[in-house]
Parts: structure tokens; sequence; C-alpha cells
């Protein structure tokens, strides 16, 4: 008894040293369990793309040539298949928006107006790229793409596209037709009113000027180019609308103005059709994106060339310049599959890459990068990209907001600005109405 006693007595003793023990070293840690299967390493550049395709939803601007030639070298280049589905303006936006919403993932890559950075940035549309960019960034020279050029797909400090194709508004003239007259271009928006008035021949069919007068995005975004460069504002500084201020008013009979000297049919232009009737040779002034400069020295699709040239967009008599700047940022479906948004992206940084850009350019696209626009290949080859890089450095990439109620405003402005011009509504009626209904409408 006292023996088994003794073996229990030795055994509490054993116990306490070693708990003594274990108390004075170091945790241990926890045993290692077996690591998860590791997800396939992705492939390094280009090899990514082998056997992926992808659907790229382009608008069908200028720089949609562009595409054409180069889509296909990529392919060859990264052994992906790339459909490329050209749109017109509303047609890319609606498609892209019921893509979007019913996560069908139709399209892996599109072209991304600067205006809708908001709406798809707030709305996760599209993949955010800054993963990708800090992952990449020592190839992407991202200094050498102009600042302006991020507000292409930039939305609260995320990238949501990535810069593609940057344009500055410019005012694109006569040369002919303002020496005949003794014109200097303007450099004013009081002194375009004046070249236009005075280079008005409506009986030799010849007018001042051609504007954007369309109901709906044209006219819309044309009357926010002069609001931008007359000083007026859509917001205030809370980001309230104000399109009704007394400012904007006067902005807006100015606008309607100038249409005394324009063609008859302005009412209704689209782009497509105000770059017409510049090219056609009836209109010798037009503000404008820059984009198209390189086309009116096509002697196939215009009759004024070699009699055409361009400078900064006129502001306000007295007012510091700044210059509209628009264009199109590319993004990627937050709905395609890893694999497609890998080589969704390997295609964004091929297309925008310095080696890539000048023959982007070459083929109707338009420039992101200052190294493209100072290359002096290329300003040989376009005398006028000086002025474009000034207007870039001096460009207000926010002129139209890129909030993600951005579409409201455009209804509102695109339905009443133009039943002001066509005599339904005064100025005043029409901001009234307007400002009305974006507040009605405003989320």
């Amino acid at each position: 008894m006292h023996h088994n006693l003794w073996k229990f007595l030795n055994l509490i003793m054993v116990g306490v040293v070693l708990v003594g023990l274990i108390g004075c070293t170091a945790p241990v840690a926890p045993a290692a369990t077996a690591p998860e299967a590791a997800p396939p390493a992705v492939a390094a550049g280009l090899d990514a793309c082998q056997g992926q395709s992808l659907v790229l939803g382009s608008m069908t601007d200028q720089y949609v040539a562009a595409f054409r030639v180069l889509v296909p070298k990529f392919e060859e280049a990264s052994g992906a298949k790339v459909t490329l589905d050209e749109l017109g303006y509303v047609d890319l936006y609606q498609k892209l928006i019921a893509d979007f919403v019913g996560h069908t993932g139709n399209y892996d890559l599109m072209t991304v107006d600067i205006v809708w950075s908001g709406e798809f940035g707030q709305n996760l549309y599209t993949l955010p790229l800054d993963d990708f960019m800090a992952r990449d960034e020592a190839e992407l020279q991202l200094d050498d793409i102009l600042p302006v050029a991020w507000t292409l797909g930039e939305w609260q400090g995320t990238h949501v596209a990535y810069p593609l194709a940057g344009y500055a508004n410019v005012l694109n003239y006569r040369k002919d037709l303002l020496e005949q007259a003794g014109i200097q271009p303007p450099t004013t928006q009081e002194e375009l009113t004046a070249a236009a008035q005075a280079l008005t021949n409506a009986d030799a069919g010849v007018y001042g000027i051609a504007l954007l007068g369309a109901k709906g995005p044209a006219v819309a975004q044309d009357y926010m180019a002069w609001v931008q460069q007359y000083g007026g504002r859509l917001l205030d500084d809370e980001g309230n609308p104000t399109l009704n201020t007394p400012e904007n008013v006067e902005i807006l009979q100015h606008f309607g103005d100038l249409f005394s000297y324009a063609p008859a049919g302005a009412m209704d232009y689209w782009w497509d059709q105000r770059e017409t009737a510049f090219r056609s040779g009836n209109v010798a002034l037009m503000e404008g994106w820059s984009i198209a400069r390189a086309g009116y020295e096509n002697p196939d699709i215009s009759s004024v060339a070699g009699n055409v040239d361009l400078t900064v967009a006129p502001v306000k008599a007295g007012m510091e310049p700044q210059f509209g700047f628009g264009g199109w940022g590319i993004g990627i479906n937050a709905d395609s599959t890893p694999e497609q948004q890998e080589c969704a992206w390997q295609f964004i940084k091929w297309v925008t890459s310095p080696e890539i850009q000048k023959e982007w350019l070459r083929n109707d696209g338009a420039p992101i990068r200052r190294s493209t626009m100072t290359d002096p290949e290329i300003v040989a080859e376009y005398p006028w990209m000086p002025i474009l890089l000034e207007s870039f450095e001096k460009g207000d990439g926010d002129y139209r907001p890129r909030i993600p109620q951005y579409s409201i405003i455009q209804d509102a402005l695109g339905t009443h600005v133009n039943a002001f011009l066509v005599g339904q509504e005064t100025a005043e009626q029409a901001l009234e109405a307007a400002q009305k209904q974006v507040e009605d409408n405003w989320q």
C-alpha cells in the first residue's frame, strides 16, 4: 500500500516538474497543416493568352481603324483570338450596361468613354486594374502617360479603365478662308463669334461654324464644352447640380447665337454630320475632338486637304486657358474569368506600350504618352502635335462631370438645350427644366 502510494506521489512530482519546464519555454507554434494545392502559376506576358478567346466592344470612333490593324497582330503575337465588335456610341453603352447588369460576360474588353468612369466604378462593372498595374509597374512606364490621361478611367483613386485614346477639344479652321478674309485664328470666344459671323456667306454656301445640335448626347456635350470655355460650372463645391445659374443661362444664349452662322441642318448634327460639313468645305471653323485632325488631310474623305490648321480652343477673354479633354479608356469586364482577365490585361499593356503607340497613332489612334507626342518622326508627320500637347498639359478632364450621375445630366441637357435651339423653350426655361429633371432623378 505504501509502495503504491509512493509511486503515485512520484508521478505527481514528475508531472509538476514537466509543467514547470513547459511553462518556462517559448510557446511552440502549432503544427503546420498540409498546404492546399497552389493555384496554377499565371503565365508570364503574352503566353497568358495562349488559347484564350476575348471579345472587345469598341466605339466606332476613328481609333477603331487602329484596332482593325493591330488586333490581328496581337493575335499572332499572343495566340489569342480577339473578336472586335464595332458599335455606335449609344449602342455600345446600352449593350455594355445590359452585359454588366445581367452578368452575362459577353464582353471581356471594352472601350470606356471618359464620362462613364464614375458609373462603371461605383457599380463595379469593370475590374479595378490597380493590382495588375502594381505587379507590372516596371513594364508600364507610367510616368510617360500624361497626367490628364488618367482621367480616362480613374474613379475615386481606383483605375476602372486604362488610358487608351486622349482627345483635346481644339479649334479647326480653314486657312484659305481666314486668309482671304484677313482674319486671324480666334483666341477668345468673343473673337470666335465675330469670325463666325464675318465668314458666313449663305448665298455662297459657306458658313462660319459647325456645331452639334442634335437632341441627346451630341448637343449636351457641345454645350458643356462652351460652359467650360466660358468658365461656367455644372456642379457646386458640394457636387450638387447647378445647371440653371444665371451664368449658364448666358452661356446657353451665346451658344445659341453661334447657330446663326452654322448650316441650316446643324440643329440635327451628330458628330459624323458635323465632320462631314467641315470636310466638305462648307464651313470655316469647327471646334471638335483632335482625333479627327489627320482625316482632314486625306483626299479620299476630305475636300479641304492642305487647307486646314488647328489651334487651342478659344476661351472667354481674360480667362486662364484650360482646355476640354476627353477620349476613351479601355476596361476589363469584372465578370470575365481570371484567365480572360489576365489575357485582357496583356492586350491593354501591349496596345498602350510605347513600342505600339506610334503604330496606333499612324492608324487613326489617339495619343496618351508624352514620348509619342514628342517623337521627332511623329511631329514631322503630324505637325499639329505640339498644339495637342499644350492642350493635354492644360487639359480639363472633368468639365463633363465624371460622376455616376453623369448620364442624368447629359439626358436633361440633351433634351432641353435642343428644345432651346429649335425655339420650343427660352434659355431660362430650358435650364430650369433641365435642373428639375436632374433633381427629380438624382441618386
